[in-house]
């Protein structure tokens, strides 16, 4: 099983691919998103990236975090665990006559 790994900081204009071959050169990538928001479709400037070994993942930690990438100082880590989000909120406010 791979590690997933955060990678923080990014520039607005890097992409999946670019994010996948930044991690390339430290170890096997599985999979590699740039987070976007879902109205604009902008990234968010994060991203996840999910490494074929454990191995793989310190290398690309040791290797990245806190270096320079388009004038950018990542933050590279183990990603955390999603917080479990709660179960849809009420809708709106109903008026009572």
């Amino acid at each position: 099983m791979g590690k997933k790994l955060y990678v923080g900081n990014l520039s607005y204009d890097v992409s999946s691919s670019d994010l996948e071959s930044l991690l390339a050169e430290h170890g096997t990538v599985l999979s590699a998103e740039v987070i976007s928001d879902r109205d604009t479709g902008r990234s968010k400037g994060f991203g996840f990236v999910e490494m074929e070994s454990d191995a793989d993942a310190q290398n690309a930690i040791n290797a990245l975090n806190g270096k320079q990438h388009g004038e950018r100082a990542l933050t590279v880590n183990e990603a955390k665990p999603r917080a479990p989000r709660s179960g849809g909120g009420g809708g709106g406010r109903r008026d009572r006559y």
